[in-house]
């Protein structure tokens, strides 16, 4: 007979979702997941299998429960701009006030393992044509509503917007600094006039 998990398998990926997004994946040992976790280190390899394994899980989980509302902002009927707007706000707010300075986990993702990670690369990747895509198209409607100059490149702004808010977290993890992100913030809203 099977035993039954004395855990909750959803539970305990978010708790590890947490603690990577927190320290990264290098600075976080199988012993710190088991403790955080409060489940027995045989359980996490036969629930997620190891460590690498259980960080791309929460990676996935982390971009599930994110990618979708940037897009569902970005997609409500009526002006597009002041969306955009806000969501350039909000990058910048959450870079500037995010404590513990743990900054985004796609970003730091990127920085910390997508030169050697094939996989984590991928879903970074993802999460980048996502962002990208989602910005293109709303730039792209509101060029057809007539809020964007006709000769402006929805797709060529939305890139410039997705290297912004990457940016915006690296400095928010690093060095948050209140005058440098309300500057960008304000270039950037000024770029969309």
């Amino acid at each position: 007979m099977a035993r039954t998990k004395e855990f909750d398998p959803d539970a305990a990926l978010q708790r590890a979702l947490e603690l990577f997004w927190e320290r990264g994946y290098e600075a976080t040992s199988m012993a710190d997941l088991v403790a955080h976790l409060g489940i027995a280190r045989a359980s996490v390899y036969a629930t997620f299998g190891g460590k690498r394994e259980l960080f791309l899980k929460a990676l996935e989980r982390y971009l599930r429960d994110t990618d979708p509302k940037i897009a569902e902002a970005l997609s409500q009927p009526g002006p597009v701009l002041p969306a955009v707007r806000e969501l350039i706000e909000r990058y910048a707010e959450e870079s500037a006030r995010g404590r513990p300075r743990r900054g985004c986990l796609v970003v730091n993702t990127a920085v910390e393992l997508a030169a050697r990670d094939p996989e984590a690369a991928r879903l970074v990747e993802s999460s980048w044509t996502f962002l990208e895509a989602s910005l293109t198209t709303a730039l792209t409607r509101a060029r057809a509503q007539g809020e964007l100059p006709p000769d402006r490149d929805p797709r060529a702004l939305a890139r410039l917007l997705l290297v912004l808010f990457q940016g915006m977290r690296v400095l928010g993890r690093a060095a948050p600094d209140d005058d440098r992100l309300r500057d960008a913030t304000r270039q950037a809203a000024a770029l969309l006039a």
